[in-house]
């Protein structure tokens, strides 16, 4: 029996008779984190963190069964021994360890290696099977240092409130805005954040993680602050008949895709871009393959058949699911 197998609805794990983040319902899922690709409504019963809980119930409503197991312990599933272990992509992120018969395999799930108060720190698992996504898999992702991120971020929104325009910046709900609220001076400004960003907040606070305090977007006192104040907005909320009511702003894109030259039709309209990224970039997957050492690598999402190739090349056994 092999210990994972790829098919049409996930990654399946035949001794546990589950699936990773399936794709669509099935009977039981172990989910690992709240991103929506990832956290699927209509599944009889699902198994996640017990630090990702309230997100993920959030994403797959309330009538479906939930499990949940802390950081490190073991449950034995079928003929599986499953734990789960730091991602550190958002609050609660896991990977997913799975031993049978002496054989390890750990998925990854989205994952990331860099400085973030905002989750638990990625911790590598050994294994004999390594399942890791590659969505940044190209020696020119390498994230600069997070507190120079920060520094610059912080230092845009001054130079703005200099020439009195409002500032504007753009980063997913889940997961990049609570780390881009972390990163904010709060003794420059009022921080306003748009009202879809509000229940993971909330999340985030109970979880005991420290962020600053936040205003909930009233456009009119937004305006009012004459060019003190920053919005923290998703992509998806910043629509055309929002920006017209904000009056003067600057706004900045927080995304790892801004590193690249191709990513100008994402910068189309706004001022700067911030490449914070909560996935790997070059580096942190050669560190995570180097600490993980195992014999065989499978790779998803992004640069797989890239990342498949180059440890192909070094001997390493490869699969691009």
């Amino acid at each position: 029996m092999s210990l994972l197998e790829p098919t049409s609805l996930g990654l399946y794990c035949p001794a546990a008779n589950s699936y990773i983040d399936p794709h669509r319902r099935v009977d039981r899922a172990i989910i690992t984190h709240g991103h929506a690709d990832h956290a699927r409504r209509g599944h009889q019963s699902v198994l996640t963190s017990a630090s990702g809980a309230a997100i993920v119930r959030e994403r797959i409503g309330s009538k479906t069964k939930m499990q949940t197991l802390p950081f490190g312990e073991s449950l034995q599933i079928g003929d599986a021994n499953i734990s789960l272990h730091p991602a550190g992509h958002l609050l609660g992120s896991a990977q997913v360890r799975i031993e049978v018969n002496g054989q390890v395999a750990v998925v990854t799930g989205d994952y990331k290696r860099g400085q973030d108060p905002t989750c638990e720190a990625f911790e590598p698992v050994p294994c004999h099977l390594l399942v890791t996504e590659t969505t940044f898999g190209l020696p020119i992702y390498r994230w600069p240092d997070p507190n120079d991120i920060a520094r610059d971020i912080n230092a845009w929104w001054q130079k703005n409130q200099a020439d009195g325009i409002n500032s504007v910046l753009l980063g997913y709900s889940l997961g990049k805005a609570q780390r881009l609220l972390a990163m904010l001076n709060p003794a420059l400004g009022p921080i306003y954040t748009h009202g879809a960003i509000l229940p993971f907040l909330a999340f985030y606070r109970n979880a005991g993680i420290k962020l600053p305090f936040t205003h909930t977007l009233k456009i009119n006192e937004f305006k009012q602050t004459a060019g003190r104040g920053i919005l923290i907005i998703s992509p998806a909320a910043y629509k055309p008949q929002i920006r017209s009511k904000l009056g003067p702003v600057r706004s900045a894109f927080a995304s790892g895709w801004t590193l690249l030259p191709k990513s100008r039709h994402m910068l189309s309209g706004h001022d700067r871009g911030f490449p914070v990224s909560d996935h790997v970039d070059w580096p942190e997957l050669l560190q995570t393959v180097a600490d993980c050492a195992p014999e065989e690598i499978w790779t998803t999402h992004g640069y797989s058949e890239e990342v498949s190739r180059y440890y192909r090349e070094k001997g390493y056994k490869t699969r691009v699911i």
